[in-house]
């Protein structure tokens, strides 16, 4: 069961938002622990009892990291880090497939859960160690912050602190309900009618042949594999976003319209905001301190930049595409100067991220290297009819992705508003948000493939 699931959507949400609403305050910890208990074990009994575990362990460490002799806390500290990595290559690499088949994950959006939380996990007790936090005696708080499920498919990473103080300033009114589900049903629509429309064309060009693959085919693939992925991410976090605004908590979104800017800078500060920023303040920043050597330096934010595209698809693949990302941004910081016109620099960076996603979306190397011959003609096969079919097939929906992944969208309405239509468009909401929910029911009835885009990553 996932977001964009029809249990979860007109059974689970409307029965815990009842229950949530209905418990007396002093309850509402334990009402959000039990459902999110329910929530996991519809994905597995297993999965369920899994995740009590993994949260007992990490919620021990930091008590004994916390409440340990200084010159010993590195030792619970360490075991709590190892055993959090050792769950995410268990279950993220296909290698490990004892302990992935014993949870028996019943869809392909745990591992992203797991991807996510353990990045919360470690640095919960990192920030214990170095006294920037306290450990949490309260077991049920602290599990949510692991495994609440507003927050578990692609929720937003918070340091513990800002989640505790976010957990006392819950309040929820008809306003922030409204505003939850507007944001809620914005992202399922993301997900629903654009991600999944767009996974149904990759899939097309993933199925042919390498060696019968058109170089225009191989374009739209690549195409679709870059704006699917960015829907299926960003429609994920707009639906955490907003099922925890339905519940009175306010945590940011993790996308801000990170693809046709004019710069890689851009796509850097707006895409995966909160795991970038996690990299950079537990990795990238610690490691940088230890030296004054800028070579040494330029060489652990490339290093690190590949550890994050491990992180994001536990592949050689995945590692070249963060090599190069890291590679890139050096690259544009020592050209800073020199001055591009903007439609020059959308077409730069855009055609510059399309290129190195080849590596994340292939999973190899090899196979990177290969769809990149094939984009540049080297089967001397430009375009044939198949290219052309899918083309005309899907330029509608490819349009209307590459509209929405801008900002012009947003800016666009904002002006509307200011002018003297807004009060019409704010009183027409109610009525587009009913109509795309019931788009999406009637698309989610028989359809919903983009799910498997998250496995990836």
């Amino acid at each position: 069961m996932t977001y964009s699931s029809l249990p979860f959507i007109y059974i689970f949400l409307p029965l815990s938002l009842a229950v949530y609403l209905a418990v007396p305050k002093k309850l509402k910890d334990m009402a959000l622990y039990l459902e999110s208990l329910v929530f996991c074990g519809f994905m597995g009994i297993k999965l369920m009892a899994f995740m009590v575990v993994y949260c007992l362990v990490n919620y021990i460490s930091g008590l004994s990291v916390y409440y340990i002799r200084p010159k010993l806390k590195s030792i619970p500290l360490a075991v709590g880090i190892l055993f959090d990595v050792i769950m995410l290559i268990s279950f993220r690499h296909s290698y490990f497939a004892y302990l992935h088949g014993f949870t028996r994950l019943s869809d392909a959006v745990f591992p992203v859960g797991i991807s996510l939380f353990t990045l919360s996990a470690i640095g919960y007790l990192a920030d214990i160690y170095k006294g920037h936090s306290k450990a949490d005696k309260n077991f049920i708080r602290f599990s949510l912050y692991i495994m609440m499920f507003q927050r578990l498919i692609m929720g937003t990473i918070v340091s513990y602190d800002t989640y505790v103080h976010t957990l006392k300033k819950r309040r929820i009114n008809i306003t922030e309900l409204g505003s939850g589900f507007i944001c809620f049903i914005k992202g399922l629509a993301k997900k629903v009618i654009i991600a999944d429309s767009l996974f149904v064309l990759n899939s097309a060009v993933r199925s042919t042949s390498i060696q019968e693959l058109s170089a225009a085919g191989a374009w739209l693939g690549i195409l679709a594999y870059v704006l699917c992925l960015y829907f299926t991410l960003s429609g994920f976090s707009d639906m955490s976003v907003g099922l925890c605004r339905c519940f009175g908590m306010k945590f940011s979104g993790s996308f801000n319209y990170p693809l046709f800017g004019s710069k890689i800078r851009v796509f850097v500060s707006g895409w995966h905001i909160q795991v970038l920023h996690w990299f950079r303040k537990y990795i990238t920043s610690p490691l940088s301190s230890k030296t004054d050597n800028p070579y040494l330096s330029k060489l652990v934010f490339v290093m690190v930049w590949m550890l994050a595209g491990i992180w994001y698809g536990f592949s050689t693949g995945g590692a070249v595409w963060g090599m190069l990302m890291g590679i890139a941004v050096l690259a544009e910081n020592k050209l800073n100067n020199r001055k591009r016109a903007k439609p020059n620099g959308i077409i730069y960076s855009m055609l510059s991220i399309t290129l190195m996603m080849v590596f994340l979306s292939q999973g190899s190397i090899s196979r990177g290297l290969g769809y990149l011959w094939v984009m540049f003609g080297g089967n001397g096969n430009l375009a044939d009819s198949a290219a052309a079919y899918m083309l005309r097939y899907y330029i509608v929906i490819l349009l209307i992705a590459v509209y929405a992944s801008t900002d012009l969208f947003r800016n666009t309405i904002a002006r509307i508003k200011d002018m003297r239509f807004g009060r019409i468009i704010s009183a027409a909401t109610p009525a587009v948000v009913t109509a795309m929910l019931i788009i999406c029911t009637s698309l989610m009835a028989y359809s919903g493939q983009s799910d498997t885009m998250i496995i990836r990553l």
